[in-house]
């Protein structure tokens, strides 16, 4: 798929956003008044800027409030209802720990589990879509809970956390890229069973589909070269994991916490734009790009 600009800032802000909400209603870091305004700020900033990224990659962003009354049947929905859900909670709990000095715990609870909630339900909007083996997996969910809980804690400055984090994400990502290299051939589906003439022998096109572009070649079919991707992969992995940790284990400063912070960032961006350039949409087969 062609990876719109839009989606990989909402799935990588919206991510690291509801992350660090994620140990804000743990209460991590440990803190009061305008502190914390500032912590719920960056939060709040990273998770709605990203979600209002998404509604531009929408055909018709005016019918975006739509969307929430699928949820019984769209895990889209379900993503709207988790994150609204989340923000207000979250909203409530800020109010209590910012300018009241309380920290209603129970809230914090609750908004930490919509907050994941709310990654699950993103991430599961991918996993779903069996037209497209590489996402069709349970490393896809796996893939994006650990980079948001990963991120969440470096910005939260919680390091003896983020640590361990980034090494699991780390690892989860290798595993992602593994499986998903092989998923397409592993599923099964080739040119024969897209025409349902597999069984009569090998199945080739005798001509090309479309003499020009369409637009399923223009959405659904993106080939990155494999020497390409390898060097992507490359800075995706030392900017999102192995800066940060080497970074991490130095004598703590301010500006590492930020640089780490920003490599992560980065890394991450690179790792979401890859996800969805080389989604292998099955549809590619039909026009010979698989």
């Amino acid at each position: 798929m062609h990876p719109a600009p839009s989606v990989i800032i909402f799935t990588t802000l919206s991510g690291l956003g509801f992350g660090l909400l994620f140990f804000l209603g743990l209460g991590l870091p440990d803190v009061s008044g305008w502190v914390a305004f500032v912590f719920f700020a960056i939060a709040y900033a990273l998770a709605v800027g990203g979600l209002m990224a998404s509604t531009f990659h929408l055909g018709h962003p005016e019918r975006a409030l739509k969307a929430f009354t699928q949820w019984r049947s769209s895990w889209l929905s379900r993503e709207g209802w988790c994150a609204v859900i989340a923000l207000i909670v979250m909203g409530l709990y800020a109010i209590g720990v910012v300018f009241l000095g309380q920290r209603w715990s129970l809230l914090g609870w609750i908004g930490t589990l919509f907050s994941l909630a709310t990654v699950f339900t993103t991430s599961m909007i991918y996993t779903q879509l069996k037209t497209i083996p590489r996402w069709n997996m349970n490393l896809t969910p796996a893939m994006f809970l650990s980079f948001s809980l990963a991120g969440g804690a470096l910005l939260a400055g919680q390091t003896s956390i983020a640590l361990p984090l980034l090494l699991i994400a780390a690892l989860v990502q290798i595993l992602y890229w593994k499986k998903g290299d092989t998923a397409l051939a592993e599923s099964g589906t080739d040119l024969g069973t897209a025409t349902g003439l597999g069984d009569r022998g090998t199945v080739r096109a005798f001509e090309p589909p479309h003499t020009g572009t369409n637009y399923l070649l223009r959405e659904f079919v993106h080939v990155v070269g494999r020497k390409h991707a390898e060097k992507l992969r490359i800075i995706s992995f030392t900017l999102a994991f192995v800066l940060p940790v080497v970074l991490l284990l130095l004598p703590f400063s301010h500006f590492l916490a930020l640089l780490a912070v920003a490599s992560h960032l980065a890394g991450v961006a690179t790792s979401r734009w890859l996800f969805f350039a080389q989604a292998e949409h099955v549809v590619g087969l039909y026009y010979g790009k698989r």
